[in-house]
């Protein structure tokens, strides 16, 4: 019957999908007719928006397979991808979020071209889209078929072979995706974002739960008692060297992966431009934050328990999260499931051609080709530069099917390329005023090759593998190229000294909790990172050590003293240097004050 099994999971998944798109509809009907509408979502999202928006930008059927399928494969040390990006969030918001808003940018290159030149401009745009098209969009579609083909054995209902019913699925995903990027603009984007991102909490909080229930023969103490106190040292965050991210890492190559995402990525960073005031703009972003600390619970735990249920049985590691769904996910819920997975996808795939799109029409485009084009002729190019590289990225996807050490592993190097040389020129850039343009544009081309030869050239043309883990290559590389552009700008210096100028179109008063919720949000990450250690969790001994209550307390003891210290002195010392920052230039070239608006419940 239509309405049992497979029926019935895609009618309720299209019900589901269809809610959204609906609302997402009405929301945006007849607000995408200018640039600032289509692009920044009329510079009108309050946090809520933001975060909901940033938190299915970035978590997808790519963290959901690929994550759960590093910690089925060896422990919870990828974690580190995500729980450390607080201290990129924290500079994003506290620090890089006022400049982007004072100085009323669309899109990163668009302040870079303004800091060197438009070649660098141009040669930025290059590097995004590369990265784009052949590594983070594929990646997100691959990941999102895998899901969906583990939930329902497209080769057998159909009588097809494995390998088309990837491009069956990938294409059905991406093309849904594309229509929500191109035609709906980023307002669609971030509110249907927030919906599938309450879902995504929603199924990414009662996963674990159902698989330690059928873990425990129906008691979900027993399933956590097993996880905790055999093969403990898959509960260990603590990466060794042997490990695909060793703890030292964390300090190294990861600071600067994690800066360069949340900081200097354009889909990323395109929701929080398009803020309503810098007080949405910096909640949005650091509530984000908080998402990210529920990672180890919704993305990596239930790949613990699957290896617990499946031990070394299964063909691929990212089948780890898939096979325990399939099992344990009643069938009532799986229609809703589907929605919230394909959702994810949609969200990152839709958010990551939105933002590709813009830098097409506004930085290669107008700025390049047709500085005089209109609204309505930007928007219409943004639409066909956003089909093709869907079409683009839809073709590549499927090539993925073969990735031994797992997807996640896979993508964490071919972003590589173009992580690092961006983050570099985007500091150097901000911290110094005389680097010319010629210092960036080596440094790009520097970065491409050497990453090429330390990751795979050298084993390829000389079969010798250079023995440093490649995160600690982005750490060695970051330092090497930020010296090669002081080198350089030392050298042949800018003849005018750069400067900021402000040119804000909203409020910029900081939001009044930005500095005591930065440390809270500091503070637990320690407090994860000792709850999954030896410490913790993952002690060999007992569910933890002895030392264990003892470290949590202090850890919560600095917080409130540094708390407290942030609310009654920090807040009103940063809210003045934001102030004199964002100052404008009379007539007469003395500098007043920004005419000041109306008071907020942001406001000193």
């Amino acid at each position: 019957m239509i309405f049992g099994g497979i029926g019935f999971t895609l009618l309720s998944a299209a019900f589901f999908m269809g809610l959204v798109a609906w609302y997402s509809y009405v929301k945006t009907k007849g607000e995408v007719s200018d640039t600032a509408g289509y692009f920044l979502a009329g510079r009108g999202l309050t946090g809520g928006f933001i975060a909901g928006s940033l938190l299915l930008t970035n978590l997808s059927a790519e963290q959901l397979v690929g994550l759960n399928g590093q910690a089925y494969r060896t422990n919870l040390s990828n974690m580190a991808w995500e729980v450390t990006a607080a201290f990129a969030i924290i500079i994003m918001a506290i620090y890089l979020l006022p400049k982007y808003l004072g100085g009323n940018f669309t899109t990163l290159p668009e302040f870079l071209s303004k800091r060197y030149d438009e070649g660098v401009r141009q040669y930025t745009v290059l590097l995004f889209m590369l990265g784009y098209i052949l590594v983070t969009a594929p990646s997100m579609l691959y990941s999102g078929a895998l899901a969906v083909l583990q939930l329902f054995n497209f080769p057998e209902l159909f009588g097809i072979s494995y390998e088309a019913s990837v491009w069956i699925v990938i294409w059905l995903i991406g093309i849904i995706g594309a229509i929500y990027a191109i035609f709906g603009g980023l307002k669609a984007v971030a509110i249907s974002d927030t919906l599938n991102g309450i879902g995504l909490i929603i199924i990414g909080l009662l996963v674990p739960i159902l698989g330690l229930i059928a873990l425990g023969d129906g008691s979900i103490g027993d399933g956590m008692k097993q996880i905790a106190t055999t093969d403990t040292e898959k509960m260990n965050s603590i990466g060794t060297k042997q490990d695909s991210v060793p703890f030292g890492t964390i300090f190294t190559g990861m600071i600067f992966a994690n800066l360069f995402y949340w900081a200097s990525n354009q889909y990323v960073i395109q929701r929080t431009l398009g803020a309503k005031n810098l007080a949405e703009g910096q909640k949005g972003v650091l509530i984000s934050g908080f998402y990210k600390l529920l990672v180890p619970l919704t993305m990596m735990i239930p790949g613990v328990i699957a290896f617990h249920m499946y031990g070394d049985g299964l063909k691929s590691v990212d089948l780890a999260y898939p096979a325990l769904i399939s099992d344990v996910l009643p069938t009532w819920m799986s229609g809703f499931f589907l929605a919230v997975l394909l959702g994810a996808v949609l969200s990152s795939f839709n958010s990551l051609l939105n933002s590709a799109a813009t830098m097409f029409a506004l930085d290669i485009y107008k700025a390049r080709f047709n500085p005089k084009a209109d609204d309505q002729k930007l928007i219409s190019i943004s639409k066909i530069a956003g089909t093709l590289l869907a079409v683009a990225s839809l073709c590549i996807a499927p090539l993925l099917m073969n990735a031994p050490e797992g997807l996640w592993d896979l993508i964490r190097r071919f972003t590589g390329f173009f992580n690092i040389p961006i983050i570099v020129i985007l500091l150097v850039g901000i911290f110094t005023k005389r680097v010319p343009a010629l210092a960036a544009k080596f440094v790009i081309i520097f970065h491409v090759i050497t990453y090429y030869m330390l990751v795979w050239g050298t084993q390829h043309l000389f079969d010798y593998a250079v023995p440093i883990h490649f995160i600690h290559i982005y750490a060695i590389l970051f330092v090497v190229e930020v010296a090669i552009m002081i080198v350089i700008g030392f050298w042949k210096p800018t003849a005018k000294p750069y400067t900021f100028h402000s040119d804000a179109a909203v409020d910029m008063v900081p939001w009044k909790y930005s500095l005591p919720v930065s440390i809270v949000l500091l503070a637990l990450v320690a407090v994860i990172y000792v709850t999954f250690s030896p410490i913790g969790l993952a002690y060999a001994g007992g569910y933890v050590s002895s030392a264990f209550w003892p470290i949590i307390a202090g850890i919560l003891l600095v917080t409130v003293g540094l708390s407290y210290l942030a609310v009654k002195k920090w807040n009103k010392a940063y809210a003045g240097y934001l102030q004199k920052e964002n100052a404008v230039k009379a007539d007469k070239g003395r500098t007043t004050p920004r005419t000041k608006l109306k008071p907020t419940t942001t406001e000193y």
